[in-house]
């Protein structure tokens, strides 16, 4: 057993003794509540996936976790029972169900939620999100008692259950079941009614055009002015999630476009908008998406991007710059059959994916942005450099390089050169080893060379992989070695004496950084080669006369 989203482990110490934290267990309490429920299990330790065999738990105990966690809690339902272990230990099993209309919180006025596997505070500036959220996660599960089961499209239901039994993330035990059956496991019918999810994705064109809010999509190009040259939309509810994606794919014809690129002795075409983007995007739009909130969803194509709109906000926890790294599940049950039917990458892979894609393709990364009422996602059409197309083809065939080294390497491709800070920035890594991580075998397979320690570390495409694929990429001074970086700040001061450090930035090359080119002044200033003149703000610097 380990932790995770809806699971958390607790030392028995934290409900029994004089270190006993029933306050700590209160928010962990509170945490679930406000997300989709959870299992806390007190009695194992951390690192631990069992508890003790010999431990016995107290028969008086659950039901005092029970009230004390009534006690310091508000809107917090739980259930606590003694749980046997397979290897005969007791634990304290604390169910906390989902508060699914009010927002829980502790006596004390705190509000937290679980996100991923860890508890966190919300701000005041969420509560408001949290509300409206609340509603959206049992949005799919609501059953609509108008709705009978056996009042389905039977085309799609055929369609529906076809495609499961085919799926290969489908286990046999699920391929077996019925049609009535399947509908029960994926919580798209309960007793006699369709649920919400139901209905949107197998119920009858009626039915779903009542649902609050069926998803619409608009499709709008603009020309180089900004005037809509097109206008392509689906708002007549008869398709289901799958089949707009498959609308979205089929019917717009800009998606064909592209370029030819040079690959060697072959031509590799790169369209100007990925089938793998376009997918993800659109399935990224209707499972993320909170059906609780109106508004469409927009396709916007301009002559140099593509941006897709969005409604609602991002779920709390999550933001622009760790979508790589967060998960958090809006919409679960629709993102459970988005995942078996093949539509989108496992959980939280997505956004790697498109990374992958794009970086390969010599392009620029996505850029994501959270606006009052909506999230917008924009792709860039253009290349940045054919050669580095023909780079990552190149060190790709040569070693099979996986997701993340492919990240890694059209990265720094891209900028010539990635410091340890400017890597951490883009890719929003925390942790200390999680460069080397992302890195994997790059530096191994000399891909990848680097020069400086900790927090200067910098990391350049090894020149002699450079050399042996024809890499014409474009030449500037950021590997400059630290000992011609000298020279050329000795020379420049020979030439312009009394200079500030933004002017010898200046002429020397804007791409070298200013903190490095400061340190070799520094330097210069130590060994009495050069002096300073005036305060820090109008210090200029000059050599010395000998």
């Amino acid at each position: 057993m380990h932790e995770d989203q809806n699971t958390e482990k607790k030392s028995l110490r934290i409900i029994t003794g004089k270190t006993a934290d029933w306050k700590e267990l209160a928010k962990d309490a509170v945490c679930f509540a406000n997300a989709r429920g959870g299992k806390i299990f007190i009695g194992i330790e951390d690192h631990q996936t069992l508890p003790p065999a010999d431990q016995i738990i107290d028969p008086v105990l659950p039901s005092r976790v029970r009230k004390r966690i009534a006690e310091l809690t508000i809107n917090v339902s739980t259930i606590a029972e003694i749980s046997v272990a397979e290897n005969g230990g007791e634990c304290v099993l604390l169910t906390v169900q989902a508060s699914s209309s009010t927002v829980a919180s502790t006596t004390d006025g705190k509000y937290y939620m679980r996100i991923s596997d860890d508890c966190k505070p919300i701000l005041p500036d969420d509560l408001n999100r949290l509300f409206t959220d609340k509603p959206a996660y049992t949005w799919e599960t609501r059953v609509l008692r108008n709705v009978s089961r056996n009042v389905v499209d039977q085309e799609k239901l055929e369609k529906y259950v076809s495609e499961i039994r085919k799926s290969k993330r489908v286990s046999d035990f699920v391929k077996q079941k019925s049609s009535d059956e399947l509908m029960d496991y994926y919580l798209m019918a309960e007793g006699e009614h369709l649920t919400n999810l139901g209905v949107l994705w197998i119920g009858r064109r009626t039915d779903r055009a009542k649902l609050l809010y069926a998803p619409v999509i608009q499709f709008i190009k603009y020309d180089e002015n900004d005037n809509k040259v097109n206008k392509i939309v689906w708002d007549d509810f008869s398709l289901n999630p799958k089949e707009l994606i498959e609308a979205v794919w089929s019917e717009i014809p800009d998606w064909k476009e592209g370029i030819e690129v040079s690959d060697g002795l072959f031509q590799k075409f790169i369209p100007n908008y990925e089938e793998e983007i376009i997918r993800e995007l659109i399935a990224n739009a209707l499972v993320h998406r909170p059906y609780t909130t109106r508004g469409d969803i927009f396709i916007n194509l301009f002559p140099d991007r593509l941006e897709v709109h969005n409604p609602g906000l991002l779920p709390i926890g999550v933001t622009p710059k760790n979508i790589l790294h967060k998960t958090i599940r809006r919409n679960e049950h629709l993102a459970k059959v988005f995942y078996d039917l093949l539509l989108m990458e496992r959980e939280g892979l997505g956004y790697d994916r498109m990374y992958e894609v794009l970086l390969s393709n010599g392009k620029q990364l996505p850029e994501l942005f959270e606006d009052d009422d909506r999230v917008m996602v924009t792709v860039r059409k253009g290349i940045l450099r054919n050669e580095i197309v023909k780079l990552i083809s190149r060190a790709n065939q040569e070693y099979q390089l996986r997701q993340r080294e492919i990240i890694c390497l059209g990265l720094i491709a891209q900028h010539t050169t990635l410091s340890a800070i400017e890597f951490s920035n883009i890719l929003n890594l925390q942790q200390a080893n999680a460069i080397r991580d992302w890195m994997g075998r790059l530096q191994e397979f000399g891909l990848v060379k680097s020069k400086g320690k900790t927090k200067g570390m910098v990391y350049f495409v090894n020149p002699e992989f450079l050399r042996k694929v024809s890499f014409k990429g474009k030449t500037n001074l950021k590997k400059i070695e630290d000992h011609r970086l000298r020279e050329l700040v000795l020379e420049d001061l020979k030439t312009y004496p009394g200079s500030s450090l933004s002017d010898i930035h200046q002429r020397i090359g804007k791409e070298i950084k200013v903190s490095i080119l400061r340190k070799q002044i520094n330097k210069l200033i130590k060994d009495n080669l050069s002096k300073p003149n005036g305060s820090m703000k109008f210090r200029t610097y000059s050599l010395f006369s000998k």
